[in-house]
């Protein structure tokens, strides 16, 4: 054990410890850190980054532990778990207003609102962190009824990497506050945040399965009903792998999200035309509490899974026969097309971390390699998927696999990063959180200060 680390008054798990290894393994990768700390208080997050600063160690926050490109954990750094930071808090019964502990994940949260007939519309598996998908925006599966999960949110306390605990809304630290809704991981580690819950005890959730004769006439035909759709109703079509011996085959996943006692004729009607689409196979639709729509995640064994994704304004002819090219490229490969609009789109460009508003859609690939392929051959699957990402005009860094500079560019529009980093320059001027989609702290030119 490294007598340099004996001084930190936090729980703390090191190399050789039990419960290590589960600790330092994140869902898509497996790191080696110098430590992991799991603070119970915003003081102990606080004593944990000024011990990460005096250490010279890099950083990761883990929340659900769901980042794509594994920035969850990492390798001779520290990795901050939120996991005791997992209270879900009802403030104001008649506002609905809930405070969530950073480190809570979406399964308990759903679990915590059902008995008050609430929920928020965020994550698709019970395992996914608060923290991490609502710092990126949070798609769930009342997107278009309520917008992404940040359109709910209404504050949020954060350390920051001096170690302050600042309170942030419209009011209170504005810039910040703005820069939470989308902007990632990169101000500072937030401990808690307050939602405002919809009302919400049963949705109308389950997939309609078809078979794929055609994918550019099935995707237009779901562009077209996803057009008309009420807010209440989201979906998203998916194209999935071609099995050995089994006929291709898609399905949409659908949830709807009415009033609490909706009208039987308004969910038929809704749902209706998704049974019209093409030849249905499978049906499984059924009320259920909102709370159990959410999945368990499991990670494939011997897999590596590469993930991309883009916005598009709007799926036309030109992007449906780019995807239905990418699905008839070889190998076990998955696209996922998620319908956007409605609450989702109309909230202002700018009043939020997260930009793109404008898009129609959410184009989402997965390739399946194994668990031992390069990077080479994880460039040469991303060739297809390229002409794709081509049409989009930007990315959701939720469900990004990589973290480039070309990534960061699709993620946030010139104006948007630029604001985005002259936050970062006044809340982490060191740059002390890097191991996310990373914004640099703008410089005093970049943030308009005078010269010293």
């Amino acid at each position: 054990m490294s007598l340099q680390h004996t001084d930190l008054a936090v729980e703390t798990l090191r190399p050789g410890d039990d419960g290590y290894d589960a600790a330092a393994r994140a869902f898509f990768a497996t790191g080696d850190p110098a430590l992991v700390v799991r603070p119970r208080d915003p003081d102990e997050v606080a004593a944990a980054l000024t011990h990460a600063v005096r250490h010279d160690l890099a950083v990761s926050v883990r929340s659900g532990g769901h980042s794509p490109v594994g920035h969850s954990t990492n390798t001779g750094g520290m990795v901050i778990d939120l996991a005791h930071l997992d209270d879900v808090e009802v403030l104001d019964p008649g506002r609905r207003l809930v405070r969530v502990g950073g480190g809570a994940t979406w399964g308990r949260v759903a679990a915590a609102l059902d008995p008050h007939g609430w929920g928020l519309t965020a994550g698709d598996t019970t395992s996914v962190g608060v923290g991490g998908l609502t710092l990126g925006g949070g798609v769930g599966w009342m997107v278009r009824r309520h917008g992404l999960a940040i359109d709910n949110l209404s504050g949020a306390r954060i350390v920051t990497a001096g170690g302050q605990l600042l309170t942030t809304s419209e009011d209170e630290h504005p810039d910040l506050f703005w820069a939470l809704r989308g902007g990632g991981g990169n101000f500072g580690i937030v401990v808690d945040f307050d939602f405002v819950a919809q009302p919400v005890t049963t949705v109308h959730f389950g997939s309609v399965a078809y078979r794929l004769d055609n994918p550019a006439d099935l995707l237009r035909r779901w562009r077209d009903a996803m057009r008309v759709a009420p807010d209440e109703l989201s979906t998203t079509l998916v194209l999935m792998p071609t099995m050995p011996g089994a006929p291709p085959s898609a399905m949409v996943l659908l949830c709807y999200a009415g009033e609490p006692v909706a009208a039987v004729g308004d969910i038929d009607a809704a749902i209706k035309p998704l049974l019209e689409l093409g030849t249905v196979t499978e049906t499984s639709i059924s009320e259920r509490r909102y709370s159990e729509i959410l999945e368990d995640a499991a990670h494939p064994q011997g897999l590596r899974l590469v993930a991309r994704n883009t916005l598009v304004p709007t799926l036309d002819d030109v992007v449906i026969a780019a995807i239905d090219r990418l699905h008839n490229t070889p190998g076990p490969t998955a696209i996922a097309v998620r319908s956007l609009g409605g609450a989702f789109g109309r909230v202002p460009t700018d009043a939020t971390a997260f930009a793109h508003r404008d898009a129609e859609a959410m184009v989402v690939w997965g390739a399946m390699l194994s668990e031992t392929a390069t990077d080479a051959e994880v460039e040469r699957a991303l060739v297809p998927w390229r002409a794709v990402a081509a049409h989009g005009t930007g990315t959701y860094i939720n469900f990004q696999g990589s973290a480039t500079a070309d990534d960061l560019a699709s993620a946030y529009p010139p104006a948007t990063y630029a604001r985005l980093a002259a936050v970062k320059r006044v809340y982490d001027p060191d740059n002390r959180f890097a191991l996310n989609h990373n914004i640099e702290p703008a410089s005093a030119e970049q943030a308009g200060c005078p010269a010293a």
